[in-house]
């Protein structure tokens, strides 16, 4: 079993930055792929980015240029550096990790973004 959790949401002003985290721990040997997805108020689940094991890296293209994701495998840790926010960037964020076994999601944190 893996647990994430996330930290470093709160409320920001559109044009600002904020930087979330995801720590795993339990079997973090066999966590392969990471990544972040959001929900925003009534829509669904929505991927952001995504790191492979090896540092491959991919973004919505709603995000791309924007938003930067990292991970640290010696500390089994992810990150979401969000930069020029604006207010539809407002969701819950998830952190993810994939094991072979299973999907892992963490319990979110709320990104609020104001105009």
């Amino acid at each position: 079993q893996v647990q994430l959790v996330e930290s470093g949401g709160g409320l920001v002003q559109a044009g600002g930055s904020l930087r979330l985290s995801c720590a795993a721990s339990g079997s973090t040997f066999s966590i392969g792929t990471m990544a972040w997805y959001r929900r925003a108020p009534g829509k669904s689940r929505e991927w952001v980015a995504i790191i492979s094991s090896t540092g491959s890296t991919n973004y919505a293209n709603s995000v791309k240029g924007r938003f930067t994701i990292s991970r640290d495998n010696a500390k089994n840790t992810v990150s979401l550096e969000m930069n020029s926010l604006s207010p539809e960037d407002t969701a819950v964020y998830y952190c993810y990790a994939k094991t072979i076994l299973r999907d892992h999601w963490g319990q979110g944190t709320q990104v609020t973004v104001s105009s």
